[in-house]
């Protein structure tokens, strides 16, 4: 269980410029739980996904996972029990190392390395079945360097990467903004996919309000830095894009857009 409790974050703070993103901000993720994310830019989506992953500091508040205070915790610490995925698929993958290698990283995560070679070449069949369900010719390139891949099939390899050794938390940041509409529907069904085989407890922010209601089993709306509507569930199931479409429209009108 993921549980932010009273988190405040100040950007230039002491400054003529200060702006508070969150001020007591409260917000739990049960274990199993995929939780779709949406809100207007400067809500502060891609802000908490920051803060649970120790990008960013808080200025105050407290980060439990599974009982443990990690608010001080290093970020690099932290990412051994999490995946993430972001907006651009570069910043997944490491572009002039092969697909074998991504993957024998990926693999290797958490692990010591000492001076053997980082790649074991007995675990290509294993790869190779990995990537042959997603019907993008992965499986036939995996000495072709990353670089060279379109960003779906690059996106989608980050998303294996991400999850191929146990984590707690698996965290998508707009992980699919940057496809096209039919490489999108794929990522989103190999996302579907891998959450509920692997039952990891998911954090998905997106821009697509579809993709909010059709997947996952909790929806929230962010806004100012809290969250406006949280749904989930039965109540989660009757929703519609029209519906929260609805709020976006609301806010706008009373900001006065």
């Amino acid at each position: 269980m993921l549980t932010l409790k009273n988190i405040s974050k100040y950007y230039n703070s002491g400054s003529v410029n200060e702006m508070c993103l969150f001020d007591g901000f409260n917000f739990q993720v049960e274990e199993g739980e995929f939780v779709s994310v949406v809100g207007s830019n400067g809500s502060g989506k891609t802000s908490m996904l920051n803060i649970i992953c120790g990008s960013i500091p808080v200025d105050d508040g407290e980060i439990i996972v599974n009982g443990q205070n990690i608010q001080k915790q290093k970020d690099f610490i932290r990412h051994r029990k999490i995946g993430r995925v972001y907006q651009d698929p570069s910043k997944g993958t490491c572009p002039s190392m092969t697909i074998l290698e991504n993957l024998s990283i990926a693999d290797n995560k958490g692990k010591s390395y000492g001076l053997l070679k980082g790649v074991n070449k007995a675990k290509i069949k294993e790869y190779q079945d990995m990537l042959r369900p997603l019907n993008l010719g992965l499986e036939d390139k995996l000495h072709v360097q990353v670089g060279s891949l379109s960003g779906g099939q690059r996106q989608a390899l980050a998303l294996l990467m991400a999850t191929m050794t146990p984590i707690d938390f698996l965290i998508l940041d707009e992980h699919t903004a940057a496809l096209d509409p039919k490489t999108a529907e794929i990522i989103m069904e190999l996302t579907d996919k891998i959450v509920r085989e692997k039952k990891v407890t998911t954090i998905m922010v997106t821009h697509n309000l579809r993709y909010a209601v059709e997947y996952g089993s909790r929806l929230i709306m962010m806004h100012d830095g809290n969250v406006i509507l949280d749904k989930s569930g039965e109540e989660k199931k009757t929703m519609k894009t029209e519906d929260i479409m609805g709020i976006f429209n609301q806010i706008s009108v009373e900001c006065g857009n």
